[in-house]
């Protein structure tokens, strides 16, 4: 245990100025597959490819690399902007609350990264409002826990706990075959990210990057890989979320 617990205070990620993410610590590195259930939403991710695991290694921000997923330098040759325009403020000052009989349920939506793990039967607020039905409380904790961005996080309203899974510190690069594309990078455990400034954002169990250059909200994936502005004006619109910014 006191190994484990030495390797993971080893890793980080650290982001470059205009250029790729420099990952150490001997972080795992996974590709898994976004699945989707008999009506066509998203459901689980399941897991496709373990890479070679690696003391350190770049991955690709600028989404133009041919050695995907590892960076080759393209970004230099494209002058691939990669300014941190994400807030720095805690999840908890972002999120807004929303409670149910048994569930409470924080959203911050700037960390959305459109993976639409939130839409079964009916949507998450949907299922919160409902708590008291098991099936629909079991069917709101595992929508919330799946989400790659940490977006939602869901809490008992009883016990003030947050439901979580146990997350081994790594990284997963995430395929979304509904959308034929190559979604974000899906951090987990805990990682340490540090800004091109030197600071470091916060430490959270799961938060989504951006690996294809286009989002707004870098270094965290806004959906940009399959959306673009209009089609996510259109997308919040129909499932009545806020606008992110």
């Amino acid at each position: 245990m006191v190994e484990n617990n030495q390797l993971k205070n080893k890793m980080k990620i650290k982001i470059v100025k205009n250029g790729p993410y420099i990952v150490s610590g001997g972080v795992p590195l996974y590709e898994q597959i976004i699945i989707t259930d008999e009506a066509g939403h998203t459901k689980d991710l399941v897991a496709e490819k373990e890479f070679p695991l690696q003391d350190t290694y770049t991955l690709c921000r600028c989404g133009k690399s041919k050695n995907k997923p590892y960076c080759d330098g393209t970004h230099n040759d494209t002058d691939f902007d990669g300014t941190e325009t994400a807030s720095r403020k805690p999840y908890t000052e972002k999120a807004e609350i929303f409670e149910g009989p048994e569930l409470r349920l924080t959203d911050a939506h700037e960390f959305c990264d459109h993976s639409r793990f939130c839409m079964r039967s009916g949507g998450i607020r949907n299922l919160i409002e409902k708590s008291d039905d098991p099936e629909a409380k079991q069917t709101a904790i595992e929508e919330a826990m799946i989400c790659p961005s940490g977006r939602l996080v869901l809490w008992d309203i009883k016990t003030g706990k947050p439901f979580e899974k146990d997350f081994e510190p790594s990284i997963v690069l995430v395929r979304d075959e509904q959308k034929k594309c190559q979604g974000p990078i899906w951090v987990r455990g805990g990682i340490p990210i540090e800004s091109a400034d030197g600071t470091m954002y916060e430490s959270r169990n799961r938060i989504t990057l951006c690996r294809c250059g286009k989002s707004e909200n870098k270094p965290y994936c806004d959906g940009s890989h399959w959306m673009n502005a209009q089609q996510k004006l259109k997308f919040r619109k129909k499932w009545g979320l806020d606008d992110p910014k």
